[in-house]
């Protein structure tokens, strides 16, 4: 099973601004990897801990399950250490970390006899996606328990691609921007926005056809027009 693969090697053609303090960020890690690289396990150690947390809820949104993340987590950190002398430092460390880990959930997702849910904590989604680009009514059912709005979306989110469930996670849950999305999948910007515009509407097909009385109704319909 190979996961870093040539493209890996590719640097992306440009970088997003990025403010200072995450710029500080990137150089630390970097430096943090370089220094692994050599073989310095304290280093290692060190962008494990930091790296840790953001990629078991990644992994977790992923999987929808807590147990495989753990799992599918470690053997992220594994992959990370047998190809650190891969790693080119053009890349923001985090680009490449969530590349091995997409591409582990992905085989993950594939190995299983049936797609698994995916947890998600918002469900914004049902009112138009990320905020500002509403789609829908805004009179979402805001009343709901979590683990109503969990139940809902493992219903649903099998309609969902490998490939469009990680993007949209990587977008709406970990609010990446397109650039960074598509340095993660070795993809252009225009895939990342093609698999999100599908998976939306997908989940917004499947959320109207088995949890109609979720769905927003129109005001005229309201009404009664």
């Amino acid at each position: 099973m190979h996961l870093v693969t040539s493209e890996a090697a590719v640097p992306p053609t440009a970088s997003p601004d990025v403010p200072e303090a995450g710029k500080s960020d990137i150089a630390k890690e970097r430096a943090l990897a370089a220094a692994a690289r050599a073989g310095d396990t304290d280093a290692f150690e060190e962008l494990v801990r930091r790296r840790t947390p953001g990629v078991l809820a990644f992994l977790r949104r992923m999987l929808g399950d807590a147990e495989d993340a753990r799992d599918v987590a470690q053997l992220t950190f594994v992959r990370v250490w047998e190809n650190l002398e891969r790693y080119d430092s053009s890349w923001a460390f985090s680009t490449w970390l969530f590349r091995i880990a997409g591409n582990l959930a992905i085989d993950a997702l594939r190995s299983r006899r049936t797609r698994t849910r995916t947890e998600t904590e918002t469900f914004r989604l049902l009112r138009g996606g990320r905020s500002g680009e509403s789609s829908v009514e805004p009179d979402g059912p805001l009343g709901l328990e979590r683990e109503e709005v969990l139940r809902v979306f493992t219903a649903c989110s099998t309609v969902l691609s490998e490939k469009q469930r990680m993007v949209f996670v990587l977008r709406e849950i970990e609010e990446k921007e397109s650039r960074e999305i598509a340095e993660i999948l070795g993809c252009r910007e225009s895939t990342v926005r093609n698999h999100l515009f599908q998976a939306r509407r997908l989940l917004r097909d499947e959320v109207r056809k088995r949890f109609p009385e979720f769905v927003p109704r129109s005001r005229g319909a309201e009404a009664g027009l």
